[in-house]
């Protein structure tokens, strides 16, 4: 890889209780949870702070995915204005402290992902979460959303490092070193996502990737070629069965 690889919580031992439980890697925003509305709320709030006029919803929707930082550069572009710097550093800290105190205004899990976690978790399977929005508001929302205790590692954008620089997608290590940390073996996980980035990042690293369709992406998932494509939750089972019976991978 190249340089040195930093994470605060990892454990070598995360190595030792590798098995072969297969393992679903979850992105967050757009895939688990609909969380649009809280983030562009605090967007707005920012956005107001500095004088330019709000984000609606749909817009948003086409902007959540890379992190609060693109968010936020992405809501001044839409007002024609750049920002970069330490002016972007302080508007990303102001972004944070907001949204953890808003992390569940309205946000809420995507109907069926409850049930589905029930029957994969019933046969066998364990899960993780690797995500670009920050570590600690992603652990947060996920305890307020009450499933943060399914995961094995719940991994964002600022969870691994090389040389003082954060590892994220659509970097194929960060989601290579989830599945490392949440225990489990490339050749037995199978990432769920909802934009051109999750699926780019598990092409890169070999993983077969379904995505949904209902979350936040300018263009249809279908475009960015997915192993296969979903419309409810009610529907990974089968997704995830097809998979692992054809045996796709990216590898």
């Amino acid at each position: 890889m190249g340089g040195h690889l930093t994470n605060p919580a990892f454990s070598p031992s995360c190595k030792q209780m590798s098995d072969t439980a297969p393992l679903l890697v979850f992105d967050l925003d757009g895939t688990l949870a609909e969380t649009a509305g809280d983030l562009t709320n605090t967007l707005n709030v920012i956005l107001a702070r500095e004088g330019l006029a709000p984000i609606t919803l749909d817009e948003a929707r086409k902007m959540v995915g890379a992190g609060a930082r693109a968010l936020i550069q992405r809501g001044f572009a839409a007002e024609g204005r750049s920002i970069e710097g330490s002016k972007l550093d302080q508007l990303f800290a102001d972004f944070l402290a907001h949204y953890e105190d808003h992390i569940a205004d309205v946000s809420h899990l995507f109907e069926g992902v409850t049930q589905a976690l029930d029957r994969f978790e019933a046969a066998g399977f364990a899960f993780a979460v690797c995500t670009n929005k920050v570590e600690v508001p992603s652990k947060k929302l996920l305890k307020a959303l009450g499933i943060d205790h399914r995961f094995r590692a719940i991994c964002g954008q600022d969870t691994f490092q090389e040389n003082g620089r954060n590892i994220a997608k659509p970097d194929p290590r960060m989601l290579l070193m989830t599945i490392d940390m949440a225990g489990g073996m490339p050749a037995h996980a199978i990432m769920v996502g909802d934009s051109k980035t999750d699926i780019d990042t598990a092409k890169a690293a070999g993983i077969p990737v379904v995505a949904v369709d209902f979350g936040y992406t300018d263009q249809h998932v279908r475009h960015f070629d997915p192993d296969i494509v979903i419309g409810h939750f009610d529907h990974l089972w089968d997704a995830v069965a097809h998979i692992r019976l054809t045996g796709a991978s990216r590898s």
